[in-house]
């Protein structure tokens, strides 16, 4: 269901004294600051990962033995550092709470019991679903 207008305006007139408030807020549920350095980290790993995969292949093709393992091995560390910095930016990328703690649903899960939460998730998105159905009528 649609806001009117007038719960539009009143909203953003919300959004503007919080912001004006306290932005360091507005910019951490935002999440934008954050997000933005991990994804580009990662962007700039996976460019690590085929230049470190370039110097693999080059050090493999040439045909000086001592210089083909140095080159061959300088490749495949620039390979894995790139790959270690990839991955641990992406969990960071995430969702808007991705750099907040964890919710007690989420830590729970981690914990072990696993299908505890994910029945929770199932559970919430159907009564969703069905006030969805309900609002609109159908």
């Amino acid at each position: 269901m649609a806001l009117s207008d007038e719960e539009q305006r009143l909203l953003a007139q919300m959004e503007a004294a919080l912001a004006a408030e306290d932005p360091k807020l507005v910019n951490a549920l935002r999440g934008t600051g954050v997000r933005r350095v991990h994804r580009r980290r990662a962007a700039v790993a996976g460019v690590g990962f085929f230049l470190g995969l370039a110097l693999l292949v080059a050090g493999i093709s040439l045909k000086n033995d001592v210089v083909s393992i140095v080159v061959s091995v300088l490749g495949f560390v620039v390979m894995v550092a790139a790959s270690v910095v990839a991955i641990y930016s992406w969990q960071h990328v995430g969702g808007p709470g991705a750099e907040s703690a964890q919710t007690p649903d989420r830590a729970t899960s981690a914990q072990g019991s696993r299908g505890g939460g994910d029945q929770g998730f199932m559970n919430k998105m159907e009564e969703r679903w069905r006030k969805r159905r309900d609002e609109s009528g159908f």
